[in-house]
């Protein structure tokens, strides 16, 4: 927005220092954030993921060579060839998004055994192998897998088959005891930093038009405010005037609290997804045929020291709580979004409401297990199906089943979840109660309010019960809570199902 010269003066006369003041502090503040917290901690992460998962590689590795260890020790094949077999299964192997990052193989006296792309090496003594900077990595993997069985060690080494491209290198070492190998694995930093820039490129990009966008409509405001501060004489205009700032200010305090609210929600989630999901899904898709195929005709394969059968089921275990955990953000996410909307057509399927408390359960399963020594339900058998959206009910039960978590003080406290057919009436009931330390009549009636909570001190929201509240309210159901000081809390939902003869 151009400003004409005549009013410049004027501008600066009258622009509200403590409209001025908050914004520019804002922008700094986000900023910093940006700079100085956001993009060290995604580093940070990365770094770490990547060193986690090159320990992760050479422990599978290492696990190859104890299964031709045990071939030999069973008599299947003597040691030499489970040695030469292991090599030769070690040296094809490649991994990574170019599959160009590999594995190698020397001995304890530092004589290289097997490297993919310095063939040269082989059968050489590397104790006096130096890189650039004069450090005997060699020396020092041998070093440590004597101290510590295992262990990263840092170095410079060429770009993976570029002899004349020399990059700061990390890998993971890890000792075989049996034939005195010592077995490793590496990630070049340079493709670290790739990424990171390339994720430093977007969040700029981003930044640049959310900042663009805050200093245009910053400059509007205070424009504005410029404006009616020369207008101010007038006592009508300086009452509207204060209206409008209290507005603005209760806008921004509820807008600060649901985005904190939203990044409490999103943020364990998120994390778990960001740090697991890739790796976990490349990882599997790429060896489970391979493996399948190879232990097809081994009955008592062992895998980290563990039955192949068992730990193939156990990854599968875990691909199924990540899609889980990424649906749950997806809903979240969605349900704020819906939260002053009315419910939709996908209020007209037929729910079976203990299946939905089945299954909130089994989601939840560990962090009851945590929480309660003294988990029981009671479920009526029978229950006729009501009309609604299982999903969104199954999100009021997790609701409810982690407060009552948090409302324990301890292990030995009691958990008990219920649903029956309400006597004389055409509702279903569903109970939730713990012998916490209970509610007061106070807190009681304001428990369903937006932004209520009595958890704020340890990142509670208060949106929980209020949006639950929403999702009965969307069934046509009610929720009632019901407590005493030292006895817990009960909450019991009554929904509606459809009067016989009617249509579900």
């Amino acid at each position: 927005m151009r400003i004409p010269k005549g009013k410049t003066s004027l501008l600066f006369k009258t622009l509200p220092v403590r409209m001025i003041v908050p914004v520019a502090f804002t922008i700094l503040l986000f900023i910093l954030t940006i700079f100085v917290l956001i993009i060290p901690l995604i580093e940070k992460n990365m770094m770490d993921g990547k060193r986690e998962a090159i320990m992760h590689l050479t422990e599978s590795a290492w696990s190859t060579l104890d299964l031709f260890y045990s071939k030999a020790q069973t008599g299947l094949i003597s040691q030499e060839v489970a040695r030469q077999q292991a090599i030769s299964y070690l040296q094809q192997i490649r991994y990574g998004p170019e599959l160009e990052d590999y594995f190698w193989v020397n001995d304890m006296t530092a004589h290289m055994i097997m490297h993919p792309y310095r063939r040269d090496l082989e059968g050489k003594g590397m104790l006096e192998f130096r890189d650039p900077a004069g450090k005997q990595m060699f020396v020092e993997m041998v070093n440590i897998v004597k101290k510590q069985g295992s262990g990263y060690v840092d170095y410079l080494w060429q770009w993976k088959g570029n002899a004349d491209k020399i990059v700061p290198k990390i890998s993971y070492v890890k000792g075989f005891a049996p034939w005195g190998w010592v077995i490793g694995t590496g990630i070049y930093v340079e493709d670290v930093r790739q990424e990171i820039l390339a994720i430093t490129h977007k969040l700029i990009l981003t930044c640049s038009g959310i900042m663009a966008l805050f200093i245009g409509l910053s400059g509007v405001i205070i424009w504005q405010g410029a404006q009616v501060e020369k207008e101010r004489k007038k006592a009508m205009e300086q009452t509207r005037l204060r209206e409008k700032q209290l507005l603005q200010a209760d806008k921004m305090t509820s807008l600060g609290i649901l985005v904190a609210g939203v990044a409490h929600e999103i943020n364990n989630p998120a994390a778990s997804l960001m740090l697991n999901a890739p790796n976990l899904k490349k990882a599997w898709n790429a060896f489970a045929p391979v493996l399948d195929e190879h232990f097809a005709g081994i009955e008592d394969a062992r895998v980290c020291n563990m039955p192949y059968r068992e730990i193939s089921s156990r990854i599968d275990m875990m691909l199924t709580a990540i899609e889980d955990s990424s649906a749950r953000i997806k809903k979240i996410i969605t349900d704020l979004r819906d939260f002053s909307r009315p419910a939709g057509a996908d209020m007209e399927k037929q729910v079976d409401v203990n299946q939905v408390v089945r299954k909130s359960l089994d989601l939840i399963g560990s962090i009851l297990k945590k929480s309660t020594h003294h988990l029981s339900f009671d479920l009526e058998e029978g229950l006729p199906k009501i009309t609604g959206n299982s999903q969104k009910l199954q999100q009021v039960m997790i609701n409810l089943l982690v407060n009552a978590c948090q409302a324990l003080e301890n292990p030995e406290q009691a958990i008990h979840v219920k649903t029956s057919k309400a006597k004389g009436s055409h509702f279903i009931a569903i109970e939730v109660t713990d012998t916490g330390p209970g509610v007061s009549r106070e807190d009681l009636r304001k428990l369903k309010d937006p932004f209520f909570t009595t958890k704020r001190d340890n990142g509670g929201t208060g949106l929980g019960l209020s949006i639950s509240e929403k999702i009965v309210y969307d069934h046509m159901g009610i929720m009632e809570f019901m407590s005493d000081i030292g006895k817990g809390l009960t909450v019991k939902i009554l929904l509606p199902f459809p009067h016989q003869g009617e249509k579900g």
